[in-house]
């Protein structure tokens, strides 16, 4: 099974939080995909979830959007400064 197209960086889950993702690992046993990631908040605890529920879309207030998004920070440039 082909590594999924997830990379390391930063992600925006749906209800507002960033999230860092670090690497993807297999499941000893079913050979899954999974992601390890952590919060960028509160205790900044760890965790690993299937890559395809991270992927994937969630339905709110009736709209469908992704689980998680690619975040890049605004940066100012030099005319801006």
């Amino acid at each position: 099974m082909p590594a999924p197209a997830i990379s390391p960086g930063l992600y925006r889950h749906y209800k507002g939080q960033l999230y860092q993702v670090w690497q993807l690992a297999q499941h000893s046993e079913t050979r899954e995909w999974l992601v390890v990631y952590q919060a960028l908040y509160g205790d900044f605890g760890w965790w690993v979830r299937p890559a395809a529920m991270f992927s994937e879309d969630v339905e709110v207030n009736g709209q469908r959007q992704p689980r998680f998004a690619a975040y890049k920070p605004q940066t100012e440039t030099p005319d801006q400064v």
